[in-house]
């Protein structure tokens, strides 16, 4: 039993992750951060995102790193039977099972989900990422991040007039696709609680990269406009953009008309807020250039992080433009745990904090196939079993070259 699952909000359920690279493993890492038993089966090459660096450290990149953390690893080769054969062991008690094969493989193995493991798992949750689903026009395309951004109109509506459309500078549409996994896979749960039955889901990167469409997709469905490039602006609400100061880049965001006349104070030019332009947020948006060309110059004479700060205190949202390395060594960051520790490994820290069952990093990321034989011993296989799999290499220890 992993050490991770003796305590947290999901102790005791049982997850069979076989997916790779992004969206999966974010999924499964969020339910091991709260004590779910996460078994990583991986196959003879390895996730390939275990080479995606630099950075390095004990053979392992970060970028695998940050998203597999408290799991074990298997190494399993499911192309086999008999590597099929141990996968349904595995499943024999577990609650959930994580996936994202390109759609048509399982059932090509004789492992789809009405045809097979329904019946044989009726608890089982069967949780599917794909990029686009596997039906409909682009039903089983393959579905990266950033190709993905440019199909769903993420890369069309970020970026400024001058720089033209930039892709999201992070995989938002792996991390949603993974969030949204967690929420469907613990949803199931919920419903089995009442049916007895466990179900199929599908979350791909295509509905979740449409579903974070705010507020662009609303704008759009209610008055026919096609969005803009705004930069750092917001297409509702000004101000809310981000000016030069004598230091940091501050952003700032009056939301209300309440938090424009705090502002507006703040800046020393308190009589802004009844100038008959800029009263509401509907006059201020109708006269968008006119008010920045008034408080620019006012913010350029600020230092940027303090008056971030004094804004902050005075209920007005606004946010020095800090770098990766100062929001890692941010005091808040320290206060909210938010960096982690765990045997030489370094990582950013689990953002839900209940108050009974804390999420905790119990066990660093593993090294490929390092659990199997502690995995297969539990499952009920005999010690001879297990070196007959090695030697067919079906259970795989060292990463195969493709």
């Amino acid at each position: 039993m992993n050490q991770n699952s003796s305590q947290g909000a999901l102790a005791g359920l049982k997850v069979v992750d076989l997916s790779r690279v992004l969206g999966g493993p974010f999924c499964t890492q969020v339910l091991a951060d709260h004590g779910a038993e996460v078994i990583k089966v991986e196959p003879p090459q390895g996730d390939e995102t275990r080479d995606w660096g630099p950075p390095f450290k004990n053979n392992l990149s970060a970028y695998f790193s940050g998203v597999n953390r408290n799991k074990r690893s298997l190494g399993l080769d499911i192309s086999t039977e008999a590597g099929r054969a141990v996968l349904m062991r595995l499943l024999a008690d577990a609650d959930v099972m994580v996936e994202n094969f390109k759609p048509g493989t399982l059932e090509k193995w004789g492992l789809g989900y009405e045809e097979t493991l329904a019946r044989r798992f009726p608890r089982l949750v069967h949780c599917r990422i794909t990029g686009f689903g596997s039906d409909g026009p682009m039903g089983g395309f393959p579905g990266y991040d950033a190709m993905v951004q440019a199909w769903a109109g993420l890369v069309s509506v970020n970026g400024a007039p001058e720089s033209g459309p930039v892709r999201v500078g992070l995989p938002l549409v792996d991390i949603g696709t993974g969030m949204n996994a967690a929420i469907g896979i613990l949803a199931a749960i919920q419903e089995r609680h009442r049916s007895g039955r466990g179900q199929f889901l599908e979350v791909t990167l295509f509905d979740t990269a449409v579903s974070l469409q705010h507020p662009h997709a609303p704008n759009w469905l209610m008055s026919g406009d096609k969005p803009k490039l705004y930069g750092n602006a917001h297409p509702n609400i000004v101000p809310y953009n981000s000016f030069p100061t004598k230091g940091r880049p501050v952003v700032v965001g009056a939301g209300n008309d309440r938090q424009f006349r705090t502002f507006c104070k703040i800046l020393g030019r308190p009589e802004l807020s009844e100038d008959p332009r800029f009263r509401t947020n509907r006059d201020r948006n109708a006269h968008r250039e006119e008010l920045t060309a008034i408080i620019a110059p006012l913010l350029a004479e600020q230092d940027g992080e303090e008056l971030a700060m004094r804004l902050m205190r005075a209920g007005v949202p606004a946010g020095a433009m800090l770098e990766i390395p100062d929001v890692l060594q941010h005091p808040h960051t320290a206060h909210r745990k938010m960096v982690v520790e765990k045997d030489g490994y370094r990582g950013t820290g689990i953002p839900i904090k209940f108050s009974r069952t804390p999420g905790r990093v119990a066990s660093a990321p593993p090294q490929f196939g390092q659990d199997g034989r502690v995995v297969l011993t539990q499952a009920g296989f005999s010690e001879a079993e297990i070196a007959e799999m090695l030697a067919a290499g079906v259970l795989v220890e060292e990463r195969r070259k493709l």
